[in-house]
Protein backbone atom coordinates (compact mmCIF):
# COMPACT_ATOMS: atom_id res chain seq x y z
CA UNK A 1 0.00 0.00 0.00
CA UNK A 2 1.41 3.62 -1.09
CA UNK A 3 1.25 6.32 1.43
CA UNK A 4 1.57 9.60 0.42
CA UNK A 5 1.02 12.81 2.80
CA UNK A 6 2.17 16.61 2.83
CA UNK A 7 1.44 19.40 5.54
CA UNK A 8 -1.26 22.02 3.79
CA UNK A 9 -3.48 24.59 4.41
CA UNK A 10 -6.52 25.35 2.59
CA UNK A 11 -9.20 23.65 4.31
CA UNK A 12 -12.23 24.36 1.86
CA UNK A 13 -10.37 23.32 -0.90
CA UNK A 14 -9.06 20.06 0.66
CA UNK A 15 -12.91 19.69 1.86
CA UNK A 16 -14.26 20.26 -1.62
CA UNK A 17 -12.01 17.84 -3.29
CA UNK A 18 -12.54 14.90 -1.68
CA UNK A 19 -15.93 15.45 -2.02
CA UNK A 20 -15.70 15.37 -6.11
CA UNK A 21 -17.71 13.48 -7.48
CA UNK A 22 -15.95 12.48 -10.70
CA UNK A 23 -15.34 9.37 -8.28
CA UNK A 24 -17.65 6.38 -8.42
CA UNK A 25 -18.36 6.18 -4.93
CA UNK A 26 -17.52 8.81 -2.16
CA UNK A 27 -17.70 7.70 1.72
CA UNK A 28 -17.19 9.52 4.32
CA UNK A 29 -16.10 6.88 6.96
CA UNK A 30 -15.11 8.47 10.06
CA UNK A 31 -15.45 12.29 11.51
CA UNK A 32 -13.27 11.98 15.04
CA UNK A 33 -13.04 15.31 17.43
CA UNK A 34 -14.77 17.62 15.29
CA UNK A 35 -17.97 18.93 16.77
CA UNK A 36 -19.23 19.34 12.81
CA UNK A 37 -20.86 17.14 10.98
CA UNK A 38 -19.83 17.17 7.90
CA UNK A 39 -16.08 17.55 6.58
CA UNK A 40 -16.17 21.03 5.23
CA UNK A 41 -17.44 22.17 8.30
CA UNK A 42 -14.95 19.54 10.06
CA UNK A 43 -11.91 21.22 8.36
CA UNK A 44 -13.61 24.82 9.02
CA UNK A 45 -13.30 23.80 12.66
CA UNK A 46 -9.75 23.09 12.65
CA UNK A 47 -8.53 25.92 10.68
CA UNK A 48 -10.98 28.45 13.01
CA UNK A 49 -8.58 26.63 16.20
CA UNK A 50 -5.67 26.90 13.90
CA UNK A 51 -5.52 30.82 14.18
CA UNK A 52 -5.05 30.59 17.85
CA UNK A 53 -1.52 29.96 16.74
CA UNK A 54 0.80 30.65 14.32
CA UNK A 55 0.42 27.47 12.21
CA UNK A 56 -0.57 28.10 8.40
CA UNK A 57 -0.67 24.38 6.99
CA UNK A 58 -2.55 23.12 10.19
CA UNK A 59 -3.79 19.93 8.44
CA UNK A 60 -1.79 16.67 7.72
CA UNK A 61 -3.19 14.96 4.49
CA UNK A 62 -2.54 11.26 3.90
CA UNK A 63 -3.70 9.02 0.55
CA UNK A 64 -3.47 5.11 1.09
CA UNK A 65 -3.73 3.38 -2.49
CA UNK A 66 -3.68 -0.36 -2.13
CA UNK A 67 -1.72 -2.23 -5.44
CA UNK A 68 -3.55 -3.11 -8.46
CA UNK A 69 -5.66 -6.23 -7.59
CA UNK A 70 -5.53 -6.35 -3.97
CA UNK A 71 -9.46 -6.57 -2.21
CA UNK A 72 -8.41 -3.93 0.85
CA UNK A 73 -11.12 -4.28 3.37
CA UNK A 74 -11.96 -1.72 5.83
CA UNK A 75 -10.42 -2.65 9.30
CA UNK A 76 -7.32 -2.97 7.28
CA UNK A 77 -7.65 0.71 5.91
CA UNK A 78 -8.28 1.67 9.40
CA UNK A 79 -5.41 -0.22 10.82
CA UNK A 80 -2.87 1.37 7.95
CA UNK A 81 -4.07 4.36 9.21
CA UNK A 82 -3.93 3.39 12.99
CA UNK A 83 -0.04 2.49 12.17
CA UNK A 84 0.80 6.26 10.22
CA UNK A 85 -1.27 7.82 12.77
CA UNK A 86 1.06 6.36 15.32
CA UNK A 87 4.28 7.05 13.69
CA UNK A 88 3.53 10.64 12.84
CA UNK A 89 2.48 10.82 16.73
CA UNK A 90 -0.73 12.40 15.91
CA UNK A 91 -2.68 9.79 18.30
CA UNK A 92 -5.94 11.41 19.38
CA UNK A 93 -6.03 13.97 16.69
CA UNK A 94 -8.87 14.95 15.36
CA UNK A 95 -9.01 13.04 11.90
CA UNK A 96 -11.41 12.62 9.07
CA UNK A 97 -11.88 9.09 6.52
CA UNK A 98 -12.96 9.56 2.97
CA UNK A 99 -13.47 6.36 0.81
CA UNK A 100 -13.04 6.51 -2.45
CA UNK A 101 -13.99 3.84 -5.68
CA UNK A 102 -12.45 5.17 -9.02
CA UNK A 103 -12.84 3.41 -12.28
CA UNK A 104 -9.11 3.64 -14.07
CA UNK A 105 -8.34 3.49 -17.56
CA UNK A 106 -8.21 -0.23 -17.66
CA UNK A 107 -11.99 -0.01 -16.94
CA UNK A 108 -11.00 -1.55 -13.23
CA UNK A 109 -12.91 -0.30 -10.48
CA UNK A 110 -10.55 0.65 -7.52
CA UNK A 111 -10.68 1.03 -3.94
CA UNK A 112 -8.28 4.02 -2.33
CA UNK A 113 -8.36 6.16 1.05
CA UNK A 114 -7.79 9.37 2.18
CA UNK A 115 -7.34 10.51 6.06
CA UNK A 116 -6.99 13.99 7.45
CA UNK A 117 -5.71 14.89 10.87
CA UNK A 118 -5.88 18.32 12.64
CA UNK A 119 -2.55 19.27 13.47
CA UNK A 120 -3.15 21.79 16.10
CA UNK A 121 -2.88 19.92 19.52
CA UNK A 122 -6.10 21.76 21.30
CA UNK A 123 -4.34 21.71 25.35
CA UNK A 124 -1.08 23.41 24.28
CA UNK A 125 -2.59 25.08 21.40
CA UNK A 126 0.26 24.42 18.82
CA UNK A 127 1.44 22.10 16.03
CA UNK A 128 2.18 18.68 15.96
CA UNK A 129 5.97 18.50 14.60
CA UNK A 130 5.99 16.27 11.79
CA UNK A 131 9.74 15.46 11.26
CA UNK A 132 10.82 12.96 8.54
CA UNK A 133 7.31 12.29 7.92
CA UNK A 134 8.02 11.17 4.37
CA UNK A 135 10.73 8.19 5.53
CA UNK A 136 8.05 7.49 8.20
CA UNK A 137 5.00 6.38 5.42
CA UNK A 138 7.86 4.68 3.52
CA UNK A 139 8.68 2.51 6.61
CA UNK A 140 4.38 1.95 7.31
CA UNK A 141 4.26 1.50 3.65
CA UNK A 142 6.88 -1.38 3.87
CA UNK A 143 4.91 -3.06 6.66
CA UNK A 144 2.07 -3.02 4.68
CA UNK A 145 3.63 -4.60 2.12
CA UNK A 146 5.42 -7.25 3.88
CA UNK A 147 2.40 -8.35 6.08
CA UNK A 148 -0.07 -8.68 3.63
CA UNK A 149 2.29 -10.59 0.80
CA UNK A 150 2.17 -7.78 -1.72
CA UNK A 151 4.76 -7.87 -4.29
CA UNK A 152 7.12 -4.73 -3.22
CA UNK A 153 7.63 -1.64 -5.70
CA UNK A 154 11.59 -1.68 -5.64
CA UNK A 155 11.51 1.85 -5.11
CA UNK A 156 9.84 0.87 -1.79
CA UNK A 157 12.21 -1.75 -1.12
CA UNK A 158 15.48 -1.29 1.12
CA UNK A 159 18.26 -0.77 -0.78
CA UNK A 160 20.45 -3.61 -2.18
CA UNK A 161 23.84 -1.56 -0.86
CA UNK A 162 24.84 -4.94 0.89
CA UNK A 163 26.25 -6.39 -1.87
CA UNK A 164 30.02 -7.48 -0.98
CA UNK A 165 31.33 -7.54 -4.41
CA UNK A 166 30.08 -3.85 -4.92
CA UNK A 167 32.33 -2.94 -1.81
CA UNK A 168 34.87 -0.13 -1.36
CA UNK A 169 37.62 -0.37 1.14
CA UNK A 170 36.06 1.84 3.90
CA UNK A 171 32.81 -0.03 3.45
CA UNK A 172 33.78 -3.78 3.89
CA UNK A 173 35.82 -2.51 6.64
CA UNK A 174 32.63 -1.01 8.21
CA UNK A 175 31.28 -4.10 7.65
CA UNK A 176 33.61 -6.13 9.71
CA UNK A 177 33.38 -4.16 12.57
CA UNK A 178 29.93 -3.79 12.93
CA UNK A 179 29.20 -7.40 12.02
CA UNK A 180 25.44 -8.28 11.22
CA UNK A 181 22.45 -7.52 12.52
CA UNK A 182 19.72 -10.58 12.45
CA UNK A 183 16.90 -8.17 12.19
CA UNK A 184 18.62 -6.44 9.26
CA UNK A 185 19.18 -10.11 7.71
CA UNK A 186 15.75 -10.77 7.75
CA UNK A 187 14.57 -7.52 6.84
CA UNK A 188 17.01 -8.01 3.37
CA UNK A 189 15.35 -11.11 3.03
CA UNK A 190 12.35 -9.59 3.24
CA UNK A 191 12.70 -7.01 0.95
CA UNK A 192 14.14 -9.45 -1.87
CA UNK A 193 11.08 -11.68 -1.74
CA UNK A 194 8.62 -8.94 -1.78
CA UNK A 195 10.08 -7.44 -5.19
CA UNK A 196 10.54 -10.81 -6.33
CA UNK A 197 8.03 -13.24 -8.36
CA UNK A 198 10.58 -16.31 -9.78
CA UNK A 199 13.47 -17.94 -9.26
CA UNK A 200 15.90 -15.46 -11.02
CA UNK A 201 14.84 -12.16 -10.15
CA UNK A 202 14.87 -13.31 -6.18
CA UNK A 203 17.93 -15.07 -7.00
CA UNK A 204 19.36 -11.59 -7.75
CA UNK A 205 17.70 -9.64 -5.29
CA UNK A 206 19.64 -11.76 -2.96
CA UNK A 207 23.11 -10.90 -4.53
CA UNK A 208 22.24 -7.16 -4.36
CA UNK A 209 21.95 -7.61 -0.61
CA UNK A 210 25.10 -9.95 -0.18
CA UNK A 211 23.30 -13.41 -0.61
CA UNK A 212 23.36 -16.02 -2.76
CA UNK A 213 21.18 -18.86 -3.12
CA UNK A 214 21.64 -22.67 -3.48
CA UNK A 215 20.48 -26.05 -2.65
CA UNK A 216 21.18 -26.87 1.08
CA UNK A 217 21.76 -30.39 1.93
CA UNK A 218 18.94 -30.92 4.97
CA UNK A 219 17.31 -27.65 4.93
CA UNK A 220 16.30 -27.47 1.04
CA UNK A 221 16.53 -24.07 0.05
CA UNK A 222 19.42 -21.65 1.72
CA UNK A 223 21.39 -18.76 0.89
CA UNK A 224 24.62 -18.37 2.12
CA UNK A 225 26.41 -14.98 2.90
CA UNK A 226 29.94 -13.29 2.26
CA UNK A 227 31.04 -15.42 5.26
CA UNK A 228 30.06 -18.62 3.76
CA UNK A 229 27.09 -18.77 6.75
CA UNK A 230 23.97 -20.65 5.96
CA UNK A 231 20.31 -18.94 6.34
CA UNK A 232 16.85 -21.14 5.76
CA UNK A 233 15.25 -19.12 3.29
CA UNK A 234 11.89 -20.27 4.84
CA UNK A 235 12.65 -18.72 8.24
CA UNK A 236 14.57 -15.61 6.86
CA UNK A 237 11.77 -14.46 4.94
CA UNK A 238 8.72 -15.87 7.56
CA UNK A 239 6.90 -18.59 5.38
CA UNK A 240 6.42 -21.83 4.86
CA UNK A 241 8.72 -23.66 2.65
CA UNK A 242 5.97 -25.03 0.53
CA UNK A 243 5.17 -21.21 -0.53
CA UNK A 244 9.15 -21.03 -1.41
CA UNK A 245 9.18 -24.01 -3.32
CA UNK A 246 6.08 -22.79 -5.40
CA UNK A 247 8.12 -20.21 -6.57
CA UNK A 248 11.38 -21.02 -6.87
CA UNK A 249 10.59 -24.48 -8.50
CA UNK A 250 13.17 -27.71 -8.14
CA UNK A 251 15.83 -27.18 -5.91
CA UNK A 252 17.80 -29.42 -7.37
CA UNK A 253 18.62 -26.70 -10.53
CA UNK A 254 19.81 -24.96 -7.80
CA UNK A 255 24.02 -24.98 -6.90
CA UNK A 256 25.03 -26.75 -4.26
CA UNK A 257 26.29 -25.21 -0.89
CA UNK A 258 29.43 -26.62 -1.93
CA UNK A 259 29.32 -25.41 -5.47
CA UNK A 260 27.95 -22.23 -4.27
CA UNK A 261 31.28 -21.19 -1.34
CA UNK A 262 33.83 -22.21 -4.41
CA UNK A 263 32.33 -19.16 -5.86
CA UNK A 264 31.69 -17.11 -3.36
CA UNK A 265 35.75 -17.65 -2.66
CA UNK A 266 36.23 -16.91 -6.63
CA UNK A 267 34.51 -14.01 -7.14
CA UNK A 268 35.88 -12.41 -3.34
CA UNK A 269 39.75 -13.00 -4.55
CA UNK A 270 39.80 -10.52 -7.35
CA UNK A 271 37.78 -8.07 -4.59
CA UNK A 272 40.64 -9.12 -1.48
CA UNK A 273 43.45 -8.00 -3.94
CA UNK A 274 41.31 -4.79 -5.07
CA UNK A 275 41.37 -4.14 -1.09
CA UNK A 276 44.90 -4.18 -0.98
CA UNK A 277 45.96 -2.44 -4.00
CA UNK A 278 43.24 0.23 -2.61
CA UNK A 279 45.34 0.21 1.02
CA UNK A 280 48.72 0.29 -0.65
CA UNK A 281 47.75 3.50 -2.55
CA UNK A 282 46.02 5.11 0.48
CA UNK A 283 49.65 4.20 2.32
CA UNK A 284 51.24 6.11 -0.11
CA UNK A 285 49.09 9.05 -0.68
CA UNK A 286 48.72 9.63 3.57
CA UNK A 287 53.13 8.81 3.49
CA UNK A 288 53.26 11.60 1.23
CA UNK A 289 50.98 13.90 2.83
CA UNK A 290 52.54 12.92 6.24
CA UNK A 291 55.83 14.50 4.51
CA UNK A 292 53.84 17.52 3.29
CA UNK A 293 53.02 17.89 6.72
CA UNK A 294 56.67 17.66 8.23
CA UNK A 295 57.93 20.09 5.87
CA UNK A 296 55.14 22.64 6.33
CA UNK A 297 55.65 22.33 10.07
CA UNK A 298 59.57 22.98 9.70
CA UNK A 299 59.12 26.05 7.40
CA UNK A 300 56.78 27.35 9.44
CA UNK A 301 58.39 26.59 13.11
CA UNK A 302 61.82 28.25 10.95
CA UNK A 303 59.75 31.39 10.78
CA UNK A 304 58.48 31.70 14.32
CA UNK A 305 61.81 31.62 15.38
CA UNK A 306 63.24 33.83 13.07
CA UNK A 307 60.42 36.11 14.17
CA UNK A 308 60.82 35.66 17.41
CA UNK A 309 64.51 36.38 17.37
CA UNK A 310 64.28 39.65 15.73
CA UNK A 311 61.22 40.32 18.37
CA UNK A 312 63.78 39.57 21.04
CA UNK A 313 66.34 42.00 19.66
CA UNK A 314 63.83 44.61 18.90
CA UNK A 315 62.76 44.77 21.85
CA UNK A 316 65.89 44.38 24.09
CA UNK A 317 67.48 47.78 21.93
CA UNK A 318 64.29 49.76 22.88
CA UNK A 319 64.54 48.87 26.64
CA UNK A 320 68.48 49.42 26.45
CA UNK A 321 67.99 52.47 24.80
CA UNK A 322 65.29 53.32 27.94
CA UNK A 323 68.05 52.26 30.45
CA UNK A 324 70.58 54.36 29.09
CA UNK A 325 68.66 57.52 28.70
CA UNK A 326 68.23 58.01 32.54
CA UNK A 327 71.96 58.37 32.61
CA UNK A 328 72.41 62.49 32.56
CA UNK A 329 75.55 64.27 31.19
CA UNK A 330 77.36 67.13 31.53
CA UNK A 331 77.36 68.64 35.35
CA UNK A 332 74.07 66.99 36.60
CA UNK A 333 75.71 63.42 35.95
CA UNK A 334 78.40 64.24 37.77
CA UNK A 335 76.37 65.71 40.50
CA UNK A 336 74.69 61.98 39.68
CA UNK A 337 78.14 60.19 40.59
CA UNK A 338 78.34 62.47 42.99
CA UNK A 339 75.55 61.70 45.57
CA UNK A 340 75.50 58.32 44.34
CA UNK A 341 72.02 58.41 41.72
CA UNK A 342 74.43 57.65 39.01
CA UNK A 343 75.34 53.88 40.92
CA UNK A 344 71.68 53.33 41.82
CA UNK A 345 70.92 53.91 38.25
CA UNK A 346 73.56 51.15 37.94
CA UNK A 347 72.39 48.98 39.55
CA UNK A 348 68.65 49.38 39.02
CA UNK A 349 69.33 48.95 35.16
CA UNK A 350 71.72 45.46 35.79
CA UNK A 351 68.65 43.87 37.92
CA UNK A 352 66.67 44.82 34.76
CA UNK A 353 68.87 43.31 32.54
CA UNK A 354 68.84 39.97 34.85
CA UNK A 355 64.91 40.06 34.17
CA UNK A 356 64.85 40.45 30.49
CA UNK A 357 67.25 38.35 30.16
CA UNK A 358 65.14 35.42 32.78
CA UNK A 359 62.23 36.64 30.43
CA UNK A 360 63.73 36.32 27.30
CA UNK A 361 65.05 32.70 28.22
CA UNK A 362 61.21 31.44 29.29
CA UNK A 363 59.69 32.83 26.09
CA UNK A 364 62.24 30.88 24.18
CA UNK A 365 62.35 27.55 26.38
CA UNK A 366 58.21 27.78 25.62
CA UNK A 367 58.09 28.48 21.82
CA UNK A 368 60.33 25.48 21.92
CA UNK A 369 58.56 23.33 24.21
CA UNK A 370 55.55 24.26 22.03
CA UNK A 371 57.16 23.28 18.51
CA UNK A 372 58.43 20.30 20.05
CA UNK A 373 54.83 19.60 21.01
CA UNK A 374 53.69 20.38 17.47
CA UNK A 375 56.32 17.77 15.97
CA UNK A 376 55.66 14.83 18.68
CA UNK A 377 51.76 15.29 17.76
CA UNK A 378 52.53 14.81 14.08
CA UNK A 379 54.88 12.16 14.47
CA UNK A 380 52.33 10.49 16.71
CA UNK A 381 49.82 10.93 13.95
CA UNK A 382 52.25 9.71 11.16
CA UNK A 383 52.91 6.15 13.38
CA UNK A 384 49.20 5.70 14.59
CA UNK A 385 48.22 5.91 10.90
CA UNK A 386 50.69 3.60 9.49
CA UNK A 387 50.14 1.20 12.28
CA UNK A 388 46.54 1.12 11.64
CA UNK A 389 47.27 0.62 8.11
CA UNK A 390 49.43 -2.11 9.20
CA UNK A 391 46.58 -3.84 11.17
CA UNK A 392 44.52 -3.60 8.14
CA UNK A 393 46.53 -4.92 5.52
CA UNK A 394 46.95 -7.91 8.43
CA UNK A 395 43.20 -8.38 8.26
CA UNK A 396 43.16 -8.09 4.71
CA UNK A 397 45.74 -10.89 4.13
CA UNK A 398 43.29 -12.85 7.06
CA UNK A 399 39.87 -12.43 4.85
CA UNK A 400 42.12 -13.56 1.93
CA UNK A 401 43.09 -16.32 3.84
CA UNK A 402 39.60 -17.45 4.91
CA UNK A 403 38.15 -17.08 1.09
CA UNK A 404 40.99 -19.57 0.57
CA UNK A 405 40.35 -22.14 2.89
CA UNK A 406 36.45 -21.65 1.91
CA UNK A 407 37.53 -22.57 -1.72
CA UNK A 408 40.02 -25.44 -0.27
CA UNK A 409 37.35 -26.62 1.47
CA UNK A 410 34.28 -26.62 -0.59
CA UNK A 411 36.33 -28.37 -3.54
CA UNK A 412 37.16 -31.44 -0.76
CA UNK A 413 33.38 -31.64 -0.50
CA UNK A 414 32.75 -31.23 -3.95
CA UNK A 415 35.21 -33.66 -4.89
CA UNK A 416 33.78 -36.12 -1.90
CA UNK A 417 30.10 -35.49 -2.84
CA UNK A 418 31.17 -36.42 -6.62
CA UNK A 419 33.27 -39.69 -5.33
CA UNK A 420 30.14 -40.51 -3.42
CA UNK A 421 28.11 -39.95 -6.28
CA UNK A 422 30.36 -41.88 -8.75
CA UNK A 423 30.36 -45.13 -6.08
CA UNK A 424 26.57 -45.33 -5.64
CA UNK A 425 26.07 -45.27 -9.63
CA UNK A 426 29.24 -47.73 -10.04
CA UNK A 427 26.99 -49.87 -7.28
CA UNK A 428 24.17 -49.90 -9.05
CA UNK A 429 25.56 -51.32 -12.11
CA UNK A 430 27.54 -54.20 -10.50
CA UNK A 431 25.61 -57.37 -10.41
CA UNK A 432 24.71 -59.00 -7.81
CA UNK A 433 25.89 -62.45 -7.11
CA UNK A 434 23.84 -65.24 -6.96
CA UNK A 435 23.64 -66.95 -3.32
CA UNK A 436 24.02 -70.50 -3.13
CA UNK A 437 23.40 -72.95 -0.78
CA UNK A 438 25.14 -73.94 2.37
CA UNK A 439 24.26 -77.71 1.22
CA UNK A 440 25.41 -77.55 -1.61
CA UNK A 441 23.71 -78.17 -5.04
CA UNK A 442 20.63 -80.81 -5.02
CA UNK A 443 20.52 -83.73 -7.06
CA UNK A 444 17.30 -85.07 -8.12
CA UNK A 445 16.59 -88.89 -8.05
Amino acid sequence: MILVGNQRGGARDLARHLMKQENERVEVHELRGFVAGDLDGAFQESYAISRGTRCKQFLFSLSLNPPKGADVSNDQFIRAIDLAEGKLDLNGQPRAIVFHEKRGDDGEVRRHAHVVWSRINVEEMKAVALPHSKRKMQDVSRELYLEHGWKMPKGLAVSGASDPRNFTLAEWQQAKRTGQDPRAIKTRFQDAWAISDNKASFQQALQERGFWLCRGDKRGYVALDVHGEVHNIAKRVGIKTKEVKARLGDKDALPSVAETKIEIARTMHPKMQEFRQSLKDQSQKEEEQARQKQSTLQVKQKAQREAFKKAVQLRGQAEERERQNRFRGGLLGLWDKIRGAHKRTVEQNAKEVEVSQRRDNQERSQLSAQHLSQRKKLVKEHVEQREENKAQSRSLSEDAKVFKNMEIGATKDLDAEKEAFKERRRSSLRPRRRSRSRDGPKIER
